[in-house]
């Protein structure tokens, strides 16, 4: 076997603290905070001497883990973070939620916007939408409803 598992998934983030405490009120919870730089991490990702401040953020079930990267040195060469949905390489993290409305007004108190208008229902199985959380970051909320025919729960 190629994979063994998915470790993590990592977001370059301007505004690190404040994202921390949107993820935390989502329901993440900071696993540990520390600086990563010198000669040795540069040869990894191909930046060179670099320094960065990172975040590993947890779900609550332990399973997921998202790491969050401030570049302190050398500088962020791109910003993405107002592309829309359908942009080449853009991604978005989705989050599966007990109460959606509860959570768009928590998050919502912490400056996320719905993208659309509205929270969508897809069937009797779901309610769906995208919000914009800190540094523009794009995160998908999904409230369950039930079982879609034909899909194990």
């Amino acid at each position: 076997m190629a994979i063994q598992r998915m470790d993590n998934m990592g977001i370059v983030v301007d505004d690190l603290d404040g994202t921390i405490e949107f993820l935390r009120e989502l329901g993440l919870e900071l696993e540990g905070r520390a600086m990563v730089e010198g000669e040795w991490a540069g040869r990894v990702t191909g930046l060179g001497d670099q320094r960065v401040e990172i975040a590993m953020m947890r779900t609550p079930d332990g399973h997921g883990r998202l790491e969050l990267s401030r570049f302190l040195e050398p500088p962020v060469v791109a910003d993405h973070r107002h592309a829309p949905v359908n942009a080449l390489g853009y991604f978005r993290i989705m989050f599966a939620v007990d109460d959606i409305d509860e959570t768009v007004g928590r998050l919502s108190k912490l400056g996320a916007q719905l993208v659309s208008s509205e929270v969508v229902q897809y069937e009797d199985a779901h309610r769906l939408c995208y919000i914009r959380g800190p540094d523009g970051l794009l995160i998908g909320l999904a409230e369950e409803l039930g079982s879609a025919p034909g899909q194990a729960r």
